[in-house]
Parts: structure tokens; C-alpha cells; sequence
């Protein structure tokens, strides 16, 4: 047992052992350009021409869903503006001058791929479809992309709209922070009602991946006959986000499904600490002991990169206690890091209690806990 005399930063380094699974192969895709991402760190897994400029069809919608979430409120009552009645493609067949709420059309955005939808999103919003791509390039530039640029909020084709699979999984990435459109983005199904509530519209998610894969949270799909089919994926397991983009691909489905099992296949699930693998000493001032013993009582472990790097861990601890210590109570923490990131963290908990002397301590006894 160490015992710690100052309140200072311990460091470890672990040897782990991790629980076996085999890393899959890099699998081969169809996409122009494809690129699978850890979310948390932005870390490339997998890319094909990941940087290249490339339309990017529907999957447009996700800067459009998070700008209206961000700028507007969900339960505003939003009037169709004429010009957003008609627009060409996937539609819910809004009529001007009706009322329906934004969250009403942030779901037929998101799930029918609705460009009336977004259309009149813009219009609400900004103003208009120029104002509205404006707000959406300097999200943009909010984010450091600087090979992405929007002129419309729907995705249909323009030589200036673009983005590249990589920077387009940032954006996917940054949305999903956000409570709301995560929620819209992993609704299967949802009834909407349209024309001021004289009728109704049952809409069905164009991901299949919903229905397919099992740890889909997410998030768009796309078309048209420029761009070709474009796709953002993101599946999450064991606390692993990652985000899958493929950008002109006619396998898509499939490809985003080999990309997402490789991606879980490279991290590996490695224990921490076991119950009690922790153990100190903490000086105690006044106690009928001079030491109390404390130690981790909860288990840890984390989902980690097969590669990554060495695994410390981090013990803060106070240079003392004073007596009438209680058996479980927490007297500092341990934290686990690996390649500068915090991985898990547990407290750490007195073994014993540890009463008030019953009798004076002489002044010498009394600093035997502080010597040196």
C-alpha cells in the first residue's frame, strides 16, 4: 500500500488485458468517396477519397435540421410560403398558407426527405432560400470545413453545393450532439398531420438501415442523378459512436454495413481495474488509527482503439482526513487515461471506519501520520 502524504497527481501505468474479438479486414466499396469516423475524437477509421469536393444530394438536410433546431423553435407555427409549394423531388405536398408546427416539418424533412419542407423551413427561418444556405455556410465555417458549401437547403443539384464524405461526417457528428434532431433522425415512423390537421400523413423513414442494422442511431439519405446516391450513417455500441458517409455509391446499403462492423471490429473492450485492484492509505489526523485504508469497490473497464497508446492512471487523494471517517465514505478518485483523453474514472472509499481518539494523543504521536 502507498500512502499518500500530499495532495498530489499519482500516475500508473497498466498492463491490461484486453477481452479477445479479431479485427475484420478493410472491406472494399462502391462509393466515389467514403470515410468512416470515430465520433468523439474525428479519428479516420476507413477512407476513399475522403477529401475529394462531391455533391451530396439529401444528406444536405442534416446542416438544414440542425440550423432550424438552432434558430428556431420547434413548437413555432410556421405559415407555408408560396414559393415553398412545389418544389421539385420528395415531397409532402404542403399548400400555401398553411400552418403546421416546425417540428412537424423538421420530421418530414428528416424522414420523407421532404424539399417543400425544407423550403419552407428556409423561408421561415431566414427569409428565403439564399439567406437561409448563407446561415447554413457560416455553420459551416463554424465547424473549420472549408470544402463544404450549401446553396440551398433541399440538396438538389448545384456546381457550388458540395461537400466531401469526411466533412460531411463532421457535420453528422455535430448534430447528433444535439438531443432533438438525434431524436428525429432515429424515428422510424411517424404520423404528421398536414392542411391544417384536415389530414394526416403516415412517414416512413427512407434509412433502412433502421430496420436492418441493429445499432443504427441515424441519419440520411440521398439522390439524385448527378450526385448518385449518398448516404450518412451512425451506429453506436458499447459507448462507440462512429459515423459512416459514402457519396455516389449504388451498393450503399451494403457497404455501410461492412464499413460500421469493421469499424466496432478495430476497438476492444479491456478491464480497467477489478474491484479492490486499487488500494492506498490516507493519513488521518486525530483518529484512533493513523491510516485509513481506501480502495476502488466499483469495477471499470472501456471500449478502447486495439492501437491505442499506454494506459495510466491518475490518483488524487488528500494529504489527510480527520477522524470520524465512516466505512464507504468517498475520499478521492481514480481516473484512467490513454493517449490524453480521460477513459473511465472510480472512487475511491474508506475500507474502514475511523473514530476520534478517545484519550489525548501526545503532541509526537500526533504527527507520526506527517513524517516523512
Amino acid at each position: 500500500m502507498k500512502i499518500i502524504r500530499f495532495f498530489a497527481v499519482l500516475f500508473t501505468v497498466l498492463s491490461l488485458t484486453p477481452l479477445m474479438v479479431h479485427a475484420l479486414s478493410a472491406p472494399s466499396v462502391s462509393a466515389s468517396s467514403a470515410v468512416l469516423i470515430d465520433a468523439s475524437s474525428g479519428r479516420i477509421l476507413y477512407g476513399k477519397n475522403e477529401n475529394e469536393r462531391r455533391g451530396m444530394a439529401s444528406t444536405t438536410k442534416i446542416m438544414t435540421a440542425i440550423v432550424a433546431i438552432e434558430n428556431a423553435k420547434l413548437d413555432k407555427l410556421v405559415t407555408v410560403a408560396p414559393a415553398a409549394v412545389g418544389v421539385e423531388g420528395s415531397s409532402v405536398y404542403l399548400y400555401a398558407g398553411e400552418d403546421i408546427t416546425m417540428e412537424t416539418l423538421l420530421y418530414a424533412l428528416m424522414l420523407q426527405s421532404a424539399n417543400d419542407a425544407a423550403a419552407a423551413i428556409a423561408y421561415d427561418v431566414a427569409g428565403g432560400i439564399e439567406d437561409f444556405a448563407a446561415m447554413m455556410n457560416e455553420k459551416a465555417r463554424e465547424l473549420g470545413l472549408s470544402d463544404t458549401h450549401f446553396m440551398n437547403p433541399h440538396g438538389l443539384d448545384d456546381e457550388n453545393h458540395y461537400t466531401t464524405a469526411f466533412e460531411l461526417a463532421k457535420i453528422a457528428a455535430y448534430a447528433l450532439e444535439n438531443d432533438t434532431f438525434a431524436e428525429i433522425v432515429a424515428t422510424e415512423k411517424k404520423v404528421i398531420p398536414l392542411h391544417n390537421s384536415s389530414a394526416s400523413r403516415l412517414l416512413v423513414n427512407h434509412n433502412k438501415l433502421l430496420r436492418s442494422y441493429e445499432d443504427i442511431i441515424g441519419v440520411k439519405t440521398g439522390f439524385t442523378k448527378k450526385c448518385g446516391r449518398t448516404l450518412v450513417s451512425a451506429a453506436e455500441r458499447d459507448g462507440v459512436r462512429l459515423i459512416c458517409v459514402t457519396l455516389n455509391d449504388g451498393d450503399d446499403w451494403r457497404d455501410h454495413r461492412a464499413l460500421l462492423d469493421y469499424g466496432f471490429s478495430l476497438y476492444e473492450r479491456e478491464t480497467l481495474a477489478t474491484s479492490g485492484a486499487l488500494s492506498y492509505e490516507v493519513p488521518v489526523c486525530g483518529g484512533e488509527t493513523d491510516l485509513v485504508a481506501v480502495s476502488n469497490v466499483d469495477a471499470c473497464d472501456a471500449m478502447l482503439p486495439r492501437d491505442h497508446g499506454a494506459v495510466s492512471v491518475r490518483v488524487e487523494l488528500p494529504r489527510f482526513v480527520y477522524a470520524g471517517v465512516e466505512k464507504g465514505d468517498c475520499i478521492g478518485m481514480a481516473y484512467f487515461l490513454a493517449d490524453g483523453q480521460e477513459i473511465g474514472s472510480v472512487p475511491l472509499y474508506a475500507e474502514k471506519s475511523v473514530p476520534c481518539v478517545r484519550g489525548e494523543k501526545s503532541f509526537w504521536r500526533k504527527l507520526i501520520p506527517f513524517a516523512g
